[in-house]
């Protein structure tokens, strides 16, 4: 699907269920058809069907507890005419305020509009602005990079067994919250690069903490895969002038080591890699700026190994 506007939403989805809910709850207070269809504003056709189960009714709306706190507010107000249409008014909007702010509006918004997945948007609340621009970048550079991965014909037999990642941050990231990474992980079925899903910001912890690591001590660095650890796949990447440097594996402070080991040198090294520990399989991570330029390399670096 296309593009879908937030008021559609508000018009074909919101406004529908509170008018059935509401006028369902008036008749059942005793109210005539022609007195609900005055006070809300439609047609008595329209309250004769919402009396007979015709009405439009989004679980996703009245699932929530501010949608029923709001629909019994104003049928006390209308059945005791505490409540004029100003005051209604205002009740209504700010129930449609407060679920466009990561509300179920937003929930219905991504269903049907799915290039908004993952964004984190709040544009109704906040209108446009360079975060959302720049999120809406990290992940676009994130899509276009796994659909790299999956037109090789190489990188397969260097995804670990556990799978890997893909990921890159926002800039200036502050935690694991601020990389879009693909939730899950990607595998390798008959040499096939998998991807399970769309890419997400928070859904890799390992990649996540290489790339931040890396990001407090050079800005520039955003991204990064992790790959099998293989002397070839380091040997290549030697031959191409990128440094390499290997590191514990251990997984406590991993964060913290690395990025202490990244100030003791004169640039971040662009091939990070530890040869695994108990239960933990070698991996080796490929650094850079974009998603994409790391899926270059990454490319690069499997064909050179896989030549005759």
């Amino acid at each position: 699907m296309g593009l879908v506007l937030p008021q559609e939403i508000v018009t074909e989805r919101v406004l529908p269920t509170l008018r059935t809910e509401l006028a369902t709850a008036l008749l059942e207070r005793g109210w005539t058809q022609r007195a609900v269809a005055e006070q809300l504003g439609v047609t008595q056709a329209a309250v004769s069907g919402y009396a007979s189960g015709k009405g439009t009714v989004d679980e996703r709306l009245t699932d929530d507890p501010r949608f029923g706190e709001t629909v019994d507010r104003l049928v006390e107000g209308f059945d005791s005419d505490d409540l004029d249409e100003y005051e209604a008014m205002a009740e209504i909007i700010e129930l449609i305020r407060s679920f466009e702010d990561r509300g179920p509006i937003c929930a219905i918004h991504e269903a049907e509009m799915p290039a908004l997945e993952g964004l984190g948007c709040d544009i109704c609340v906040r209108g446009a602005d360079d975060a959302v621009a720049a999120d809406r970048e990290t992940l676009a550079n994130v899509r276009r990079a796994t659909r790299m991965l999956q037109t090789s014909d190489s990188i397969g037999a260097f995804v670990p067994n556990a799978g890997t990642n893909l990921g890159m941050a926002r800039p200036n990231p502050i935690g694991p919250a601020d990389v879009a990474a693909i939730p899950g992980r990607i595998h390798s079925v008959r040499g096939r690069i998998e991807v399970p899903g769309n890419p997400e910001f928070g859904a890799s912890e390992h990649v996540s903490r290489m790339i931040l690591a890396a990001n407090e001590v050079d800005p520039t660095i955003r991204a990064a895969c992790n790959l099998r650890t293989d002397d070839r796949l380091l040997e290549a990447a030697r031959e191409r002038g990128f440094e390499t440097f290997a590191f514990d594996a251990d997984y406590e402070d991993r964060t913290g080591r690395l990025r202490s080991a990244f100030e003791t040198r004169a640039t971040v090294p662009r091939v990070v890699y530890h040869e695994g520990a108990f239960g933990i399989e070698p991996i080796a991570y490929v650094l850079g700026e974009s998603a994409v330029s790391v899926v270059d390399v990454v490319a690069d670096l499997v064909t050179a190994e896989t030549e005759p």
